[in-house]
């Protein structure tokens, strides 16, 4: 894994990896504990069921043929009052950091999360951009602030152990990116810049996870010190190979299989669509095989092993 971010070509296979895994609890006997059942726990649980999730983490990825495994990240909302599946606790999820460090040995690398750059809000995009015209300095004040905490969880994740971060951040929809180029120079850019030089300072890696069609600033993105982009979003007509061709050996691409083709089906067009990415990824190396997006829970097992069986056939290098 550590090899491709760094834009190489590993000896045997294409690295697996996934922004997020839901599907512990399909191939594990005993249940991963999140959430808010998490959260009702006494600190004594609290302390087991952190070793426990740590414990079945590793042992389904090295069942699965994962290079890497994500920590859960913070609470967010997949909609008012619904939280989403993979999260912890704040103090929890930085307690579980070390603990999952410690399971996966050198068997596996371990992505944390860390934040870094703004992102339109979901909930209030027009309100946000209004705010960009009629009060750009509280923007530059909520850049600058998401940029200081976001180095912090940097930081945590070093004293941890952890290699590698990821920083969740959608700038683009299906058209396009959400930014006017003069608000992208101004609000978000340099903040990436900084984040990302600063993380190769302290010797990790980076990750930057958008959806949405990102074409416009592959170019931008790439003379970043940034490590890697995930997902190559099929949905809104990023191809894996023209986005290749661009970028070159600059970024390591993550992804690109569409999850609601993981979803629905069929499993032979799930093969297929492996296959291809394999075939356009690998050469040279700088490519990690994994979902466009989250692997969520709604993903039938027999779907993703379809993608795995494609991985395993077409993702070896000769």
């Amino acid at each position: 894994m550590l090899t491709t971010l760094a834009g190489g070509q590993p000896a045997d296979q294409v690295p697996l990896w996934e922004l997020e895994f839901h599907l512990w609890n399909r191939y594990s006997r005993y249940p991963i504990v999140l959430g808010k059942e998490f959260a009702k726990l006494t600190p004594g649980e609290q302390e087991i069921a952190l070793d426990r999730n740590a414990e079945l983490m590793v042992g389904v990825a090295l069942q699965l043929g994962f290079s890497a495994v994500t920590a859960p990240a913070w609470y967010w909302e997949t909609s008012p009052g619904q939280p989403a599946y993979f999260w912890l606790p704040d103090e929890a999820r930085m307690r579980f950091l070390p603990k999952l460090r410690a399971a996966a040995g050198d068997a596996l690398c371990v992505i944390g999360h860390a934040g870094g750059m703004i992102m339109p809000p979901a909930n209030r995009y027009v309100e946000f951009a209004y705010e960009m015209y009629d009060e750009p300095e509280r923007v530059d004040t909520w850049a600058q602030e998401t940029l200081r905490t976001g180095l912090e969880q940097v930081k945590q994740a070093q004293d941890a152990g952890i290699e590698v971060v990821v920083a969740p951040c959608d700038i683009a929809d299906n058209h396009g990116v959400y930014f006017t180029p003069a608000q992208l120079e101004r609000f978000w850019l340099p903040y990436l810049v900084e984040w990302s030089r600063r993380v190769k300072a302290m010797g990790m890696y980076s990750i930057l996870h958008s959806d949405g069609n990102l074409t416009s600033v592959l170019d931008s993105l790439a003379r970043t010190d940034l490590h890697a982009i995930q997902a190559i979003d099929p949905v809104a007509g990023m191809d894996l190979v023209a986005v290749k061709e661009q970028v070159g050996s600059r970024l390591c691409l993550c992804g690109n299989i569409d999850c609601g083709l993981l979803q629905f089906g069929p499993a032979e067009k799930i093969y297929v669509s492996t296959r291809d990415a394999c075939l356009a990824g690998k050469p040279g190396g700088g490519f990690v095989l994994g979902g466009s997006n989250a692997i969520f829970t709604e993903i039938p097992r027999e779907h993703y092993e379809a993608m795995l069986a494609a991985w395993r056939d077409y993702g070896r290098y000769d």
